[in-house]
């Protein structure tokens, strides 16, 4: 799977409050989160992102409450992946729940600005910054996660599994 798309960035320790702000919890619907997404880090953010786009934050993104309507706003924005230099884990594992692939990569998050067009390769972890012609690392998304980024998340890849059993 080969990701593609221009880059926003974002510092360290964003938290899902600042993902999507609580006040917006009394829903659960995507598209109505998707309007406020990143409402907190960057007021208009919602309106300026692209389907495609990608983050590319510092450490400990998605630190904070374990809330599922963190990705699913991030996914719904039309953001197709996350490269940090690392996440909270109970957000690294909601993501991949909901099909919204993200990449640990130092070397690429002190080398990606803002706007910077990037490729990744999901099954190597190679990322490639198209802007600068520069290549980083990241760990690669191991097979069984890849199936469920495919399927569209866990509960997507479940009904799967059972209509075939």
């Amino acid at each position: 799977m080969i990701i593609k798309g221009k880059t926003w960035k974002f510092g360290n320790d964003i938290d899902t409050d600042a993902i999507i702000p609580a006040r917006y919890l009394n829903t659960s619907d995507p598209e109505e989160l998707a309007k406020h997404v990143m409402e907190d880090a960057d007021s208009s953010f919602s309106r300026k992102v692209k389907k495609g786009d990608i983050i590319v934050a510092e450490k400990n993104f998605g630190c904070g409450s374990s809330r599922e309507h963190a990705p699913i706003a991030i996914k719904a924005a039309g953001i197709q992946a996350i490269v940090a230099l690392s996440f909270a884990r109970i957000f690294y594992r909601n993501a991949f729940n909901i099909g919204l692939p993200i990449f640990e990569s130092p070397e690429a998050v002190s080398g990606i600005d803002e706007g910077d067009e990037i490729e990744i390769d999901a099954s190597s972890g190679a990322i490639r910054n198209v802007t600068k012609n520069k290549d980083y690392k990241a760990k690669p998304i191991p097979p069984f996660m890849q199936e469920l980024i495919a399927a569209g998340g866990l509960v997507e890849w479940t009904k799967k599994k059972i209509r075939a059993a």
